[in-house]
This record gives C-alpha cells, structure tokens and sequence, in this order.
C-alpha cells in the first residue's frame, strides 16, 4: 500500500511474512498463493506491499540461481504484490515450535549473518519495483547481550562496515540504494533507542541506521517522542519502523491479571518483560520467569515482548501499547517530512495467542491481517497522507 506524504513523497505500507512459515523458496511462493494475494483481495486493493521473510535457504537459492530470482518477481507482480523492504532478523527455524533464544543466531560478529544479509541485499536489489529505487533491510541489533565481549563487538563493527561498502558497490551497479536497520529489542546488545546512538554513530554510514519496531519501543517504556528526537538529533537515520503493539498489564501485583498473562506464557518465542521502577528498567528474558514467585517488581505495570494483533488489544484486565504505536507513528510520518518512507506490519504471534485467540482457518488469518493494515491505513491516513491506488 503506498500513500502521499503532504510533502508530496511517497510513504510505503507493508506486513510482514514471517507470520507465515516457510524456509524454502518453494514455501516463499506458496505463502504468496495462500496467504499475501488474498489479504490483498480482502483489502480490495491492486496492489499490497510485502515485507518478505527470506530464511537462509530461500535466500541463497535466488542469489544463486538468476531464473529463480525472476520468477520470484514475476509471482509478486502476477499477484499484485510489491516488495520495498525485507525481514532480515530470523535467520532461520522461524517456524519452529521453539524459537526462544535461537533467533538471535547468528549474531553480527558471525560471518554467516554478514554473507546472509548480502544476499538479501542483493536479492532485494531486483525486486523492488520499477518505479522504487530505495528499498530497506531490518536486522538483529548486534547480539544477544551474553556471550558478546569486546572482541565480537569489534567484529560485529567491521562486519557492518564492510557491508555498507557493498551496498554503495550494490548502488553503483544497480541504481537502487539499500540500507540496514538494527532493530533494538530487549535483551540484546542495542535493547534501546539510545543503545543504538553509539555503535551507529561509530560506523558513521548513512546506509546502516535503525528500524523502530514499535513494540520494543513500548517494553522498554521509551517515550517514542524523546526516542526519535534523539535519533535525529544524533542523525541516525530510521530505515524504517515495524507498527507493533506489545502486552500491557497496568496492575501485575493482582492475581487476576497474572492468570490472564500466564495465557500469553507460550513455549515457541522469547517474551522478554520489563517494568519501570524508581531504580530504572529491571526485566526478565521471558514472561513465564516474570510470573514465578519474585522475579520481577509488580508495584509499577509490566510490558512483555508479545506482538498482539493492532486492531484486537488482548481482554480486560489486560491491554495493548496501541497509544504507543499511534504517537511514534505521529513523529514517524505526521510532520513536515516522513523520518521513514518504509513502515511494516509485524505481528507474527498469530498461532502463539492464547487458544482460543488463534485464528482457527486460513480465511480467519487473512481477516485479522486485512483489519490491521486497515487499521493502519486509517491512522496514516488521518496524520494527512493520502491512499494512493
């Protein structure tokens, strides 16, 4: 989905694939079928914008194999769909029935994620669409935060410096100008907005920047406007921004509202949670570990790492970050010029919602995504952007 900024540039709309399993290129092709053309038909658009999911295997079989990259694009324009940005963060096992801690393998101080996240460049190269010469890569914020030292900091920082030279070698012989956003999130080595200033500011290239993934903004109880200001007064460029809501239980301490996150304590993702005290921010890697006994302070509300549907914020007594989406967004795209041209969908916890919150049939899973790209369509569009066909 595509709209006009009042300053006459065009802002881009997407959802992300990775709600949708698949490693192989095969398995891209079949979600593009099943999945991403019938959301598009719900919507009653022509055109719907993509956030592709690439896992190692898909990627390397279209870096490698020149037809089978064509074919690729020749499937999105035959469905109506269009790609301006990738999910480059999962590496692989996505899918898996325990994800957890493994999706943070590997990190920037492994050649793998250096060689993985070439190839989605070089990938993403040749799919944007005609008209697009700017497309976008959102990535692991470094690490995760054990087990990183000095040494896999200093490797992490060259493996992004070299990639920048590729991307400008990429533009050179391509035309099209790729750039990588560390995606912060709690627990790594750049939880934060602010975590990413220093080891952005110290590779000093406008290619690598950061992707503000409105749910991590909320579990770490950024304020989005500070957030964003300091990104631009640092000029750290926002690559993009995935529109994401994270759980919110205002009153922890009551037993109520514990059973009703203990439902949201699933065994597939990591669900990091965090609450604000007089202290600072104090956390746990996961909301079942918040829930036992002690661990985390329940006087002030918590936030947990779970993307809860946009337009279903979970039952009373407990409820969503929207109001963070909305202000971030506010700053994102509601001044003078967009700070990003590339926003994305990211709720991937379809099948990881409570039982009786899961989508039980493929139609149902097509409605949830169509209402909330709706519903992000009605907050671009009533910050003054234009839907455009």
């Amino acid at each position: 989905m595509r709209f006009r900024h009042p300053d006459g540039s065009t802002v881009h709309l997407a959802y992300c694939t990775n709600v949708h399993p698949a490693e192989t290129l095969d398995g891209v092709l079949a979600q593009l079928r099943d999945h991403c053309e019938p959301v598009r038909r719900r919507l009653g658009r022509d055109r719907l914008g993509i956030g592709l999911w690439l896992a190692r295997d898909a990627a390397l079989a279209l870096v490698t194999d020149p037809s089978a990259l064509r074919g690729l694009r020749t499937a999105l324009e035959h469905r109506g769909l269009e790609v301006v940005t990738l999910n480059g963060f999962p590496y692989e096992g996505f899918g898996a029935e325990e994800v957890k801690y493994r999706v943070y393998q590997p990190d920037w101080a492994d050649p793998e994620r250096l060689a993985h996240t070439t190839d989605l460049a070089r990938v993403l190269a040749q799919l944007l669409p005609d008209d697009v010469t700017e497309g976008s890569i959102s990535t692991l914020p470094l690490a995760w935060r054990t087990a990183y030292d000095q040494e896999r900091a200093t490797a992490a920082h060259t493996a992004l410096t070299t990639l920048a030279e590729r991307l400008d070698a990429l533009h050179e012989l391509t035309g099209r100008s790729l750039r990588i956003g560390l995606e912060p999130e709690t627990g790594c080595t750049v939880e934060t907005t602010r975590d990413a200033l220093a080891p952005l500011t110290a590779i000093g290239h406008d290619r690598i920047g950061i992707c503000v993934d409105t749910c991590h903004l909320a579990t770490s109880f950024e304020d989005p406007h500070t957030a964003l200001d300091a990104l631009a007064q640092a000029r750290v460029p926002i690559v993009k921004s995935q529109l994401s809501a994270a759980l919110h239980a205002e009153h922890p301490h009551l037993p109520e509202v514990r059973a009703a996150l203990a439902a949201f304590d699933e065994p597939r993702f990591l669900h990091q949670t965090r609450t604000l005290t007089a202290a600072g921010l104090r956390g746990t890697d996961d909301l079942g570990e918040a829930l036992a006994g002690d661990a985390l302070p329940d006087a002030s509300p918590w936030r947990a790492h779970f993307h809860v549907p946009l337009h279903a914020a979970p039952a009373a007594p407990l409820t969503s970050t929207l109001p963070v989406l909305r202000a971030a967004l506010t700053r994102l795209v509601g001044g003078p010029h967009p700070l990003t041209h590339h926003l994305e969908v990211e709720t991937y916890t379809w099948q990881a919602l409570p039982p009786e919150l899961r989508p039980r049939a493929r139609t149902q899973l097509v409605d949830g995504i169509a209402a909330e790209l709706t519903l992000a369509r009605d907050l671009l569009t009533d910050l003054g952007l234009k839907e455009l066909p």
